[in-house]
């Protein structure tokens, strides 16, 4: 039997599966400090839920992502501080994000991330690190169409240009 066949968390991981989930712990330790301050900032009940789904989701995808590095023998990135919580009412107006402005960050951060983890899933021999990062792709999709429909309910979708009336076919 080759070094590739068997249990996969007994095989080794390859260069680009190290670099790719080490990234992917250091991004979701940014997002896990960029979510807690969105968290301070934001106003809506039902923002507020999703910003806790996603700190939540960084939370494990860091867990996990660590615990893959070490067992491994590779050192993972350093964990930020955790953010304070701040009362909406004490942060200036003009220093606030607003909700509309979280919802198109966390909207297009989750589809950022949802690419990273197609591309994790594309290079990977291991299958346990694939169906990992399968499992995060997964999670990230649900998350988005929530933040999709949040967006929508609200009125904070800018979308893109529309075509709502078709040019007539022209017949030759």
């Amino acid at each position: 039997m080759g070094i590739l066949s068997g249990n996969p968390k007994n095989e080794p991981m390859h260069y680009g599966e190290i670099f790719s989930v080490w990234q992917f712990s250091l991004v979701a330790k940014g997002a896990l400090s960029f979510y807690q301050a969105f968290l301070n900032h934001a106003g809506d009940k039902d923002l507020k839920k999703i910003l806790e789904a996603l700190i939540d989701q960084a939370r494990l995808e860091i867990k996990e992502c660590d615990t893959l590095l070490n067992e491994n023998g590779i050192a993972p990135a350093p964990v930020l501080p955790e953010r304070p919580e701040a009362k909406l009412e004490d942060i200036p107006v003009g220093a606030r994000f607003t909700d509309p402005e979280i919802a198109a960050k966390i909207a297009s951060d989750t589809s950022l991330g949802m690419v990273a983890c197609s591309q994790v899933m594309g290079q990977s021999i291991r299958e346990d690190i694939g169906a990992l990062f399968a499992k995060y792709h997964l999670t990230k999709t649900a998350l988005g169409v929530k933040i999709l429909q949040l967006t929508k309910e609200k009125g904070w979708l800018v979308p893109p240009p529309l075509q709502v009336k078709r040019p007539e076919a022209v017949e030759v």
